[in-house]
């Protein structure tokens, strides 16, 4: 994909999840994945751009973005309702509305979109296949450096998160 039409989609994206009715739930409650090379990436942008958060990173059997009081990942601007690491942000940040999981019996990862009553965006991303399609690419090349970065701890600890709102996509 050019960047014209990567930075368009992108534009599209913030558009579409900046009149979100479900209050941004995606950066709600939420704790994405890490891998330790994303942890210095977003480290090394924090540090280049000046922007100060104190302790950005929580671990416990994986890293993750720590919640603020309200709930929101601390990456999440409340006034702006921008991510403050947008241009690093975690991969499954990037992949979103598209998730996954691994299925135990072939050890493959398969690939899940949110539903559009609690994801605007992936109504609009289903509802029209050549965005879907490239969409999915991009976020199964995300996802998939993710998977093979993170130890397996990491991953069986992610696995056991539920994400019933979802429905399987090729």
């Amino acid at each position: 994909m050019s960047r014209k039409r990567e930075g368009r989609r992108q534009d599209d994206f913030f558009n579409t999840c900046n009149h979100c009715k479900a209050n941004w739930s995606c950066c709600h409650q939420t704790t994405p994945p890490l891998t330790d090379k994303r942890i210095k990436v977003i480290e090394s942008y924090l540090k280049e751009n000046n922007i100060k958060i104190q302790d950005p990173f929580l671990k416990t059997s994986y890293v993750f973005p720590r919640l603020d009081k309200d709930g929101y990942c601390v990456f999440h601007d409340i006034k702006t309702r921008k991510c403050i690491v947008h241009l690093v942000k975690p991969e499954t940040c990037v992949a979103g509305p598209i998730t996954f999981d691994i299925n135990k019996k072939t050890g493959k990862v398969e690939w899940f979109i949110k539903m559009e009553k609690i994801c605007p965006l992936a109504g609009r991303v289903f509802k029209d296949k050549t965005l879907l399609k490239s969409h999915v690419e991009s976020a199964k090349r995300e996802i998939k450096r993710l998977v093979d970065e993170l130890d397996l701890k990491a991953l069986d600890a992610i696995m056991k998160k539920d994400e019933p709102e979802t429905f399987q996509i090729t």
